[in-house]
């Protein structure tokens, strides 16, 4: 099963991909780690993309989209893999698209978390009180300020990709403002609903 989580920071899209890892026993590639990895382990595309970060630049379209068909052709990823946050463009959902084909496989559905922005702000901002009042960490990316930026960035960059799988029938909604479990619940009859029609 072949699986992209899409909707806002915020969404929920990682607490719902780390049950679908344990469900389904498939890897979530995750951009951000894969990249870290590929730096680590000196790939070629690791090697490029470190130049690049370096540089203080952003990485290439053709970098991510080389990391995650490196990362796809590992063997506990034969099987699926659930991509979150890829692709966060138009230019990123065709060279996934042109990848996938090459290897001969397809993507089974994509998943978009939809919430209420306005009230996605609240749920940050709770998430850091909470994480103080439990003395952890508060995670960068829940400053509301650094939040906010990243869901303009979300709006005007990766929202596009939304109509792009709608387009191809593959686009299931799910409400994200329910509870965790409800949400987990809603994407498990989805899928149920790919089975079926298979």
């Amino acid at each position: 099963m072949r699986l992209i989580l899409v909707g806002p920071p915020g969404a929920g899209k990682g607490t719902q991909a780390t049950r679908l890892v344990e469900k389904y026993g498939i890897p979530q590639l995750s951009t951000g780690d894969m990249l870290r990895a590929a730096v680590a382990a000196q790939t070629p595309v690791g090697l490029k993309a470190k130049a690049v970060m370096d540089a203080g630049g952003l990485v290439s379209d053709e970098i991510v989209v080389g990391i995650i068909r490196d990362r796809a052709a590992e063997d506990d990823a034969k099987n699926g893999f659930i991509l979150d946050g890829f692709p966060r463009t138009l230019a990123q959902a065709e060279a996934l698209d042109q990848m996938l084909t090459e290897n001969g496989s397809k993507l089974d559905a994509v998943l978009e978390l939809r919430v209420d922005q306005t009230q996605l702000v609240d749920r940050i901002i709770k998430r850091a009180e909470d994480a103080k009042a439990a003395g952890q960490p508060v995670r960068k990316d829940d400053d509301p300020e650094v939040f906010k930026q990243r869901l303009e960035a979300y709006n005007r960059d990766t929202a596009v990709v939304v109509p792009y799988y709608e387009k191809s029938g593959l686009l299931s909604v799910v409400d994200g403002m329910q509870s965790i479990d409800d949400v987990s619940a809603s994407i498990e009859s989805v899928l149920q609903g790919l089975d079926e029609k298979v």
